[in-house]
């Protein structure tokens, strides 16, 4: 049985000034928390309702019962277990191969798809933008499926960044050339803007290339949601890789 002070600290950590405090965060679902366990996170307590769920792995769950897992849990319907992780030492970033970088993402969904896609993509670098949701936002852990543990994701004025880079950046807008006919290199940054107004300006004073997805369809869609246009980018990306 978990004390009511264990639920109380738990269920603080679903704000990011307590997971800043705490160097700690909160990971919900069977394959979330197996990824995480499997990786060089460092678990701090790991919960379920199923006390031999990851007895294949060594590690031992606090049996807790349905009600108190929905106590601790930031979901309506939390599935099965929950871990406590201790947030890592920041890794160095490295400039090689692709990074993805983002100015402003706010949706918790869209970040964890990047995440994942970046995972399955073979991209190992975020950058991101201050003001872009904090990874460790239980949502954005859910989308990306535990994928987080193998994406480097690093915070930084990312103009200033981007100015120090040696690679080339590009940047996804409406009215950038046609991706179809870019020669890609093997390395660069790509840049993803905010989902309601694109990359910021003064992002945008770094990019040496624009790039656009074509629509085919009617003109009756504003824009790609952001992951949509993520995956297709990275697509193109690897494809150009392949055939080089």
């Amino acid at each position: 049985m978990v004390v009511k002070s264990q639920i109380k600290f738990i269920k603080s950590l679903q704000q990011k000034k307590y997971r800043s405090r705490h160097k700690m965060f909160v990971a919900e679902g069977i394959k979330t928390v197996r990824e995480l366990l499997m990786s060089n996170y460092k678990e701090h307590a790991i919960y379920s309702t199923d006390p031999d769920l990851y007895s294949d792995l060594g590690f031992n769950c606090h049996h807790i019962s349905a009600p108190e897992l929905k106590q601790m849990s930031g979901f309506k319907n939390p599935n099965t277990v929950l871990g406590v992780f201790h947030i890592p030492e920041k890794v160095e970033f490295e400039f090689k191969d692709w990074v993805i970088a983002l100015d402003g993402i706010n949706d918790p969904g869209n970040f964890g798809t990047i995440i994942r896609l970046c995972d399955w993509f073979g991209v190992k670098q975020i950058l991101c933008s201050e003001d872009t949701v904090d990874c460790y936002n239980p949502k954005v852990l859910q989308a990306s499926m535990g994928s987080i543990a193998r994406v480097n994701i690093t915070y930084v004025n990312l103009n200033d960044t981007l100015s120090e880079s040696q690679l080339p950046v590009y940047g996804a807008f409406m009215d950038g050339e046609v991706v179809y006919g870019e020669q890609l290199p093997k390395a660069g940054i790509l840049v993803m803007g905010n989902e309601a107004n694109g990359i910021s300006e003064v992002v945008s004073s770094e990019i040496t290339t624009k790039i656009s997805i074509p629509q085919f369809g009617k003109k009756t869609t504003e824009s790609l949601n952001v992951g949509t246009a993520t995956a297709i980018l990275l697509n193109e990306i690897r494809r150009g890789s392949i055939s080089n």
